[in-house]
């Protein structure tokens, strides 16, 4: 989301003219809120995205998984919200619809100055409360830096651990039971 005054809209009114829309919106509990994507990514932001969703695309064909970057949207059924993240991976869960799924097991985001706070803040609440995700991923696109969130159990309980890789280091994507390296997130990005 990025910080635009957010337009009321109902839920129904978003999904009819989403489709036709010049530009991408994600819509949050009755707001629409439209991305910065028709201006264009950096160079750095597509980049990195794709470079994530290339390292891990030979593991989702070959255990099944569906891999998207950034233009299937998500949506969180508890929250009436659908985003668009920059990378989403999706292994099992229910049968996607046309134009989004429900149940990620990863998402990425890559930030850029207009979706941070959203991303570590908003995003972080409403992802972290899907039941089926696992890993949550916060990349800079600026350094050579990841924010890590995975579900584990403590005591019984789930609980979300934050790890931070600043440099260099692995994040796991569990789902795949893979881990990714930031050389292989990072590779041909300045």
């Amino acid at each position: 989301m990025t910080d635009a005054a957010p337009q009321a809209m109902s839920e129904a009114d978003y999904l009819r003219t989403e489709r036709e829309s010049p530009y991408k919106r994600e819509y949050v509990g009755g707001f629409v809120y439209p991305l910065h994507a028709q201006a264009g990514a950096s160079g750095e932001h597509v980049r990195i995205s794709l470079r994530i969703a290339a390292a891990l695309l030979p593991d989702a064909d070959h255990q099944g998984c569906r891999l998207y970057q950034s233009d299937m949207q998500l949506y969180v059924l508890g929250a009436s919200s659908y985003f668009y993240p920059d990378v989403m991976l999706v292994c099992g869960g229910e049968p996607p619809g046309r134009y989004h799924e429900t149940s990620p097991c990863l998402l990425v985001e890559v930030l850029s100055g207009s979706t941070a706070h959203n991303d570590r803040r908003h995003k972080h609440a409403v992802y972290t409360a899907i039941p089926t995700l696992r890993t949550y991923l916060i990349v800079s696109q600026d350094d050579r830096y990841v924010v890590e969130y995975q579900r584990g159990a403590e005591d019984g309980a789930e609980k979300w651990a934050m790890r931070e890789h600043r440099g260099a280091g692995q994040v796991d994507v569990p789902c795949l039971g893979r881990t990714l390296s930031l050389d292989e997130i990072y590779r041909g990005v300045r």
